[in-house]
């Protein structure tokens, strides 16, 4: 694809363009996999290692104890891994209706009622085992590295380890592990995390059997148990990533892949099926119209992904028929040009984290998510060992008259999830390895870089860069502050109730992207870095 040599948004950003990359939402994790390239490993060896650094790099994003899920080409084809965790064997509605009243809708936001089987760890063993080329044990040597000696807090970090403080000071081991200071750090302070060097040199020693049934899955229940909590260490021990086929949608020539239930990608896919059925470029970039279009196209997404969405093995329809053309097109017919509209839920029957993403030049590409779900997860701490613990547990549904049935709370089931990575191929062939974070701006985020791109020709930096909206709930949206303001009233005129936020964060998510040029051991790739986070893309 040809894309426009324009750079018409703010950003402190220009392309990378190298045969071997790495694009990371902070600098350290972005060399941390640039090393293991450079030691002789490939793309998957350097998202791992990112990955573990980043665990200590943005904390308030990820931990030792998150989920992760990733979309791989390795050469020849594409493949999918879902390494998010499930709920306790004691968890059932009745286990939190006996703690917390019987009104309760979900499991609590915080504390280790919140927490669920972390996956990340096992994820990146079981890319390690079948992709990898690296000992295992090497990936982990930044991250220890990065733990023992420290880093200086960057800015965009700061400010949201800062924000969290007040409300997880209190949660059995944050003040500990993330206020050695007895106060949120300030930028430029170092932090060093040596019990998470503990728990990672553990973790490398025993290719992950520490957490999942040894030392650290031992302490963790000990944890639980001290301080009301209920995970064992045979929770821990029993989980398996699992290996699945991603899901396609096709759009303007190019398929965009997502991974199935249990996350929210299939939101991305639906959207892009309804703005299909519209000529989305005859509308300028940035009018009124081309966001209207989107706008509504992402709220009947959302509608559909929040009444059926859960752990497949309970929804109550295969996830394909959400994609049914024919249905996508009767949705498609509901968007009102000059209205906005709060869209229910439709009747397709027939009859919440950081994201990083690498390529090396044999051609071998990985998207990769990993996230402790809101800010430092749980808040919940394990000490000894610096596992900080998400709270994906949140995400179910207590109520046994809820909307979506097929999300309540069971032993062993997956939550219902917010992370998901990205990827784009064109007949077949891999075309670019994507994401975009942010609690539910992911799937928003997807669909507005990839329109920008595939509809209007701009590069990824430049789709990166452009001023995002968000949509919350019923009419409510939120737009970035640089968006057009004449774009802003006229949306207002149709009926968007709308704020204009510039805390980026979280509200608009932060993406990397690499696009395949070519032959990749010849042309290579363009990689671009969100500037709303303290990344960076690197590359050789």
């Amino acid at each position: 694809m040809h894309f426009q040599n324009q750079f018409p948004y703010t950003s402190t950003r220009l392309p990378l363009f190298a045969r071997n990359v790495v694009s990371t939402s902070h600098p350290l994790a972005a060399q941390a996999g640039l090393r293991m390239m450079l030691k002789g490993g490939n793309a998957v060896d350097a998202a791992i290692a990112a990955a573990a650094v980043i665990t200590l790099t943005e904390p308030v994003s990820c931990g030792l104890g998150s989920d992760a899920f990733a979309i791989l080409w390795d050469g020849k084809e594409l493949h999918g891994l879902n390494s998010s965790g499930p709920a306790p064997a004691t968890w059932t509605p009745e286990y939190f209706h006996r703690k917390y009243g019987t009104e309760t809708k979900t499991p609590p936001k915080r504390g280790f009622d919140s927490v669920t089987v972390p996956g990340a760890v096992a994820g990146w063993v079981a890319l390690s085992d079948r992709f990898g080329k690296l000992p295992f044990a090497d990936l982990m040597e930044p991250a220890i590295e990065v733990a023992e000696r420290g880093y200086l807090i960057p800015v965009v970090v700061q400010q949201k380890w800062a924000a969290a403080t007040p409300e997880l000071q209190s949660q059995p081991g944050f003040a500990q592990s993330f206020l050695p200071w007895g106060r949120a750090p300030q930028v430029g302070e170092l932090f060093q995390f040596k019990n998470a060097a503990r728990g990672l040199k553990a973790i490398a020693a025993t290719k992950g059997q520490a957490l999942y049934g040894g030392e650290i899955a031992q302490a963790i229940e000990k944890f639980a148990k001290d301080n009301g909590g209920s995970i064992t260490a045979k929770d821990l021990a029993d989980f398996k990533p699992e290996w699945v086929k991603p899901m396609a949608q096709d759009y303007r020539g190019y398929t965009l892949h997502e991974i199935p239930p249990n996350g929210q990608g299939i939101a991305a896919l639906i959207a892009l099926g309804i703005l299909s059925n519209f000529d989305l470029a005859s509308h300028k970039v940035d009018s009124a119209d081309s966001q209207h279009l989107q706008i509504e196209a992402m709220k009947l997404a959302f509608a559909d992904t929040y009444r059926y969405v859960a752990d497949p093995r309970f929804m109550e329809l295969p996830p394909e028929q959400m994609l049914d053309p024919a249905y996508l097109a009767s949705r498609a017919k509901l968007i009102d040009m000059k209205k906005a509209q709060d869209f229910k839920a439709g009747n397709p029957v027939k009859g919440g984290t950081i994201y990083l993403t690498a390529a090396d030049e044999n051609g071998m590409m990985i998207s990769f998510i990993q996230s402790n779900y809101m800010g430092f997860g749980s808040g919940v701490v394990e000490p000894t060992y610096g596992i900080s613990l998400q709270n994906r547990g949140h995400g179910f549904s207590t109520d046994l008259q809820g909307q979506n049935p097929a999300n309540l709370v069971l032993p062993g089931k997956r939550p219902f999830q917010t992370i998901i990575p990205a990827f784009v191929t064109k007949d077949g062939q891999p075309v670019m390895s994507y994401g975009v974070m942010g609690g539910n701006m992911q799937p928003q985020g997807h669909m507005q870089t990839l329109v920008r791109m595939l509809d209007y020709g701009q590069n990824p930096q430049a789709a990166c860069d452009a001023p995002r909206w968000r949509y919350n709930t019923g009419l409510n949206i939120n737009v970035e502050a640089a968006m057009n303001g004449g774009t802003v009233q006229e949306l207002i005129a149709r009926g968007h109730q709308l704020d204009i936020i510039s805390d980026s964060y979280q509200d608009f998510g932060a993406g990397q992207f690499i696009w395949l040029m070519g032959d990749p051991a010849v042309e290579g790739y363009q990689a671009a870095s969100d500037p709303r986070r303290d990344g960076q893309a690197v590359g050789f």
